[in-house]
């Protein structure tokens, strides 16, 4: 009929073709060398703050609002200048996937300091570690930096790839990029440091809503995924509970459960030791040999998550045109 304007494509398939193209482009290049735009939004996220910080809640929650409003205002925007062509919405959606997960680099990084360690050289190891998490490489020997890897593997699974694609599935490119600004506004300034304690507490807080779903399926598929079921849903109910983080909790203890090894234990962040429950209390100590099988198993899960999501979608719009 006149005066409807341009079609706008199947949003069921641009989603899952422009998220493969993403996902494939991400296993054959890992992240972008140059000019990444997670790095460009740390740096705007950085100026933020200057102008905005004190040591106040209400200042934080309007750093979080001014940084991931504006992303998902970009995102929302650059969507709908393409909404009137496929190929374009496909290409928007793949760029997008490939910027914001790093499935690919998160394993490149884990075996790398797993070679260091099978080859015996710590000090390699304790340099390549901090790209992968915030501990202190000095105070860890070879088994502690190895349960430290994998802990990391099974952590960004969920936060650099499977909520990332969980909230693109439900929200498109504005889901993708806001996802990853919230999740790493809370890398930024989400601890509990005197500078930040007050004004991260909003992104904290966000990041762990936001976190929540994916988090879930992360363990889900990981309890699938892992080669023992029964294993990772015992590690899952039992132990998920006891670690701090309400996100970080289900999915280390059902990595934990389906690789058969134990995670949590002593660590040490900036100088702070911190003594967290064993998650997989029957499994055995991590082998450097586990570091592989902790990415094998993030790839996975990674792949299910596109399925999961893609047929997730399918099936809403089916239930929405059978009772529209």
């Amino acid at each position: 009929m006149p005066g409807r304007g341009p079609r706008v494509p199947g949003t069921t398939r641009v989603y899952a073709y422009g998220a493969a193209v993403g996902l494939a482009v991400d296993l054959l290049l890992g992240d972008p060398r140059r000019g990444h735009p997670v790095a460009a939004f740390g740096r705007a996220a950085a100026a933020v703050e200057k102008r905005l910080h004190g040591d106040h809640r209400g200042r934080g929650a309007l750093h979080t609002a001014v940084c991931v409003g504006t992303t998902v205002a970009l995102g929302a925007l650059a969507a709908r200048t393409v909404r009137g062509s496929r190929a374009a919405s496909v290409a928007l959606t793949a760029a997008s996937v490939w910027a914001v997960v790093g499935g690919t680099t998160l394993g490149r990084e884990a075996r790398a300091i797993g070679g260091a360690l099978a080859a015996g050289d710590l000090e390699v190891a304790r340099e390549r570690l901090p790209h992968l998490c915030g501990r202190d490489p000095q105070s860890l020997d070879g088994p502690a930096m190895a349960r430290a890897v994998v802990e990391s593997v099974a952590e960004n699974t969920s936060d650099a790839v499977v909520g990332a694609l969980f909230w693109g599935a439900v929200a498109g490119v504005p889901g993708l990029l806001g996802f990853r600004a919230v999740n790493t506004l809370d890398a930024m300034v989400g601890h509990k440091s005197p500078r930040y304690r007050r004004f991260g507490w909003a992104s904290a807080r966000l990041d762990d809503l936001a976190g929540w779903p994916g988090a879930r399926l992360t363990a889900v598929l990981a309890t699938l995924a892992g080669g023992n079921p029964r294993g990772a849903l015992r590690a899952w109910r039992a132990d998920a509970g006891k670690h701090p983080s309400p996100n970080a909790g289900p999915v280390e203890a059902s990595f934990a459960g389906a690789l058969g090894v134990r995670l949590g234990g002593t660590l040490s962040y900036g100088g702070r030791v911190e003594h967290r429950p064993v998650l997989g209390g029957e499994g055995r100590a991590v082998e450097v040999a586990d570091i592989d099988r902790a990415v094998r198993l993030s790839r996975r899960v990674t792949w299910l998550t596109l399925a999961a999501c893609a047929g997730g979608r399918i099936l809403t719009n089916a239930v929405k045109r059978r009772y529209a």
